[in-house]
């Protein structure tokens, strides 16, 4: 039960997130993305944030919509998380104010957030569930090459 609460939370974050970064916030998003992010993709700002709303909305109706992807889809939560995270840093360091981001004290405490949602997509999505006794559910992303002994993931105590 707590499982699944969690995983309802995180897809209703996503959403909630991916429609604010197409709609009302779209503007304070731009604001924070890097100017090496346009040269390194080769688009433009908004763009980008258009691009990242979709993937949240994309990967929160796929963690309810989609039960027997579940694990792949933590994953691939997870993996967002990391992806996007360059921006939170490069929010913090040249300070600049986004949407309940507005202080240097807010700002770095959003980078200590991140390592928080990563654990949290991973475990909503049930990759610890490769363990024995654990079901069946997450044991086709093992045989991906992730499971809770990769490097990656084995610093995480479940």
């Amino acid at each position: 039960m707590p499982r699944t609460v969690a995983r309802l939370a995180l897809a209703a974050l996503l959403i909630a997130a991916g429609a604010a970064h197409l709609t009302v916030l779209r503007r304070g998003y731009r604001i924070v993305v890097p100017d090496w992010a346009t040269r390194v993709l080769r688009t433009d700002k908004d763009m980008i944030v258009v691009a990242s709303g979709a993937v949240e909305l994309m990967l929160g109706a796929g963690l309810v919509a989609l039960p027997r992807e579940r694990a792949r889809i933590g994953a691939a939560i997870a993996a967002f998380f990391i992806a996007v995270f360059p921006g939170n840093v490069h929010q913090w360091r040249t300070r600049r104010s986004a949407p309940g981001l507005d202080t240097d004290a807010r700002r770095l405490a959003r980078l200590f957030l991140q390592p928080l949602l990563v654990a949290w997509a991973l475990w909503a999505g049930g990759l610890d569930r490769d363990r024995p006794g654990h079901g069946d559910e997450a044991n086709a992303i093992v045989g991906h090459g992730i499971s809770r002994e990769t490097p990656a993931f084995g610093c995480l105590s479940w």
